[in-house]
């Protein structure tokens, strides 16, 4: 059976309708106001995977239980996959005359991927099929993981020791370093959003996967 998808992102299902999806991707920042931190080799990010269950026994069966039970990202629309990470520092801060320093800054970082699993067994056909696209769809997902910790790196070497001047009691110091890690953030999204569209337009990794799922080869 061969079933034609959307070029562009996948697929939504919305009122018993499809239309064009993209994985997802999602930031939940707790506490992006930096804190302390330790150098990038004293701590590792905590990395998670969380499940949702699909059923069928074929690819099209697959993918539209994926449809019915992906992730939510609003009223009537579900994704593929989901990436989220949870950032919290642990900051301590200096008064070095009437000057502020940022002395260290230690990162807690907890990525979570949800990712679909297959309810039971497949056959052997779609299996490698399935185990091809569940493959896929993981390393997308980690290089968005990846693009997160080299934001919390470089948030490491944006305000470890920055010293803000005239600020005794560390309040001008918070302002500074909210332009810093917004300009951070802001790159971190524009690398995710180009990353999620060149995988899945059409000849992309991620949309190749889908056809090759959905349409058996």
């Amino acid at each position: 059976m061969t079933v034609a998808l959307p070029l562009v992102c996948g697929v939504k299902y919305k009122q018993g309708r499809r239309v064009k999806a993209c994985i997802a991707y999602s930031l939940i920042a707790a506490g992006l106001m930096v804190s302390s931190s330790v150098a990038a080799s004293e701590w590792q990010p905590v990395e998670k995977v969380e499940n949702y269950s699909v059923t069928g026994r074929s690819g099209p069966e697959l993918y539209q239980s994926i449809g019915a039970r992906g992730p939510k990202l609003a009223i009537g629309v579900r994704s593929i996959a989901h990436t989220s990470f949870a950032l919290t520092w642990s900051r301590k801060y200096e008064t070095r005359g009437d000057a502020c320093v940022l002395a260290s800054a230690r990162p807690k970082l907890i990525i979570t991927y949800v990712l679909p699993k297959a309810a039971h067994a497949l056959p052997a056909p779609v299996k490698a099929n399935w185990d091809s696209f569940i493959a896929g769809v993981t390393e997308h997902e980690r290089v968005h993981g990846d693009y997160i910790i080299e934001m919390v790196r470089q948030i490491e070497a944006a305000t470890v020791g920055l010293t803000v001047p005239g600020d005794p009691k560390c309040r001008k110091i918070r302002e500074e370093m909210t332009k810093r890690l917004g300009a951070l953030s802001n790159e971190q999204r524009r690398r995710s959003r180009d990353f999620d569209r060149d995988e899945l337009n059409p000849g992309g990794n991620v949309h190749t996967l889908i056809l090759q799922l959905v349409n058996g080869g």
